[in-house]
């Protein structure tokens, strides 16, 4: 019974105020959430908490909020469920950098899906982006996602059209895990052309909200939401995205709790990569594949394999033998002081190389002098 009460207290505070609600958490940490609860609806607390809860103190829909979650199979996360990521959310406590109103932890989180937000949260990146995307960023965004999910991090996301929707169809499609977190109420499938998207989420990953049903999603809103995305992700990476955007703020937000930051470089005529090159000049990290985004939230060792570059029998040479080969002739043939003046070397110092070039299929001799291999053409 107790524990009907409590949740019905926390379901209760998360719709009385616009959270994230500073004073409200502190009265919550203060005296908890029932004796809380009491208090506001009594209209027994500061002046300051009064005014900004005094238009919903009035308004008890807990009862049917929390019926409403059973129904759809969801949950109530707390910060007193084992399922609450304290460590991720720990960072809204860091000291050393300027605060905005909103920096703060949500108060509670209304939740949909098998995934556990704690387990989530241990390794996770986020992947944003402008929902104008053009077919580059949603390529990119499938193939980062993708990857990550072989790497089993989850990819985080706002659930929105373009990249957001990229990356949350491609995490699916590698049976990996995809967090959305929504800025509006469980209930309400925003964007609307996106419904079955999220209920897949909602069936194979975890849908994640701090406002309680029926709550509509606007502007300040979304902004709001945006700190979530980047707390519970190692990392934040942007794939497309305007100067002012959604992205931008995600990443302003990842920085703000000391998160890495990557942006994915676009074509420069590109105005849907403007948003990334502003970030890449303000230093975040350039990635274009998975393994990087990896190396800036794995673990300790866990490196960006050397992307394979292309070999040439040239790069085995030493010094004197990439000289005295770069002077032999395109077309023809050489003399061994030909080929001493052209190099630099002396005479003497010329049939050595010349004889290791002849070994590997790079240089032979004829009657009248050198040259390279017939039918091979000159390397450089």
């Amino acid at each position: 019974m107790s524990g009907d009460v409590t949740s019905r207290a926390w379901a209760y505070l998360s719709r009385v105020a616009e959270p994230p609600h500073a004073l409200l958490a502190a009265l919550v940490d203060q005296v908890g959430p029932v004796e809380a609860a009491d208090r506001v609806r009594r209209g027994a607390v500061a002046p300051e908490l009064a005014q900004h809860t005094e238009a919903r103190r009035e308004i008890d829909a807990a009862a049917d909020d929390l019926e409403l979650l059973a129904r759809r199979g969801g949950r109530l996360i707390t910060p007193d469920d084992l399922e609450w990521p304290g460590l991720a959310f720990a960072a809204f406590d860091g000291r050393g950098t300027p605060k905005k109103p909103d920096h703060r932890p949500p108060l509670v989180l209304w939740a949909l899906g098998p995934a556990r937000l704690d387990q989530v949260a241990e390794r996770a990146a986020a992947i944003v982006g402008t929902r104008a995307a053009t077919a580059y960023g949603e390529l990119v965004a499938a193939d980062l996602a993708a990857g990550l999910t072989e790497r089993d991090v989850a990819v985080v996301s706002g659930g929105a059209y373009g990249i957001d929707g990229a990356a949350h169809r491609a995490t699916l499609a590698a049976d990996g895990t995809t967090v959305a977190v929504l800025a509006g109420g469980i209930d309400i499938a925003y964007p609307a052309g996106h419904s079955a998207l999220l209920h897949r989420i909602g069936c194979y990953g975890l849908l994640l909200t701090e406002y309680p049903p029926g709550v509509r999603p606007v502007r300040y809103r979304f902004l709001t939401r945006n700190r979530l995305v980047a707390a519970l992700a190692g990392a934040t990476v942007v794939v497309e995205a305007g100067l002012r955007s959604g992205a931008a703020n995600t990443a302003a937000w990842a920085r703000q709790l000391g998160r890495p930051v990557a942006a994915v470089p676009g074509p420069v005529t590109s105005a849907a990569s403007v948003g990334c090159h502003a970030l890449l000049r303000e230093r975040a990290d350039l990635v274009t594949r998975a393994d990087e985004v990896v190396e800036l939230m794995g673990r300790v060792g866990e490196l960006a394999a050397e992307p394979a570059r292309p070999a040439t029998p040239l790069d085995g040479l030493s010094l004197a033998e990439r000289q005295v080969y770069e002077a032999l002739p395109g077309r023809g043939l050489a003399t061994v002081d030909q080929i001493a003046v052209a190099s630099g070397l002396a005479p003497a110092q010329v049939f050595g190389p010349l004889a290791l070039l002849e070994v590997a299929g790079l240089a032979q001799r004829r009657e009248a002098g050198w040259g390279i291999v017939r039918g091979a053409r000159k390397l450089v």
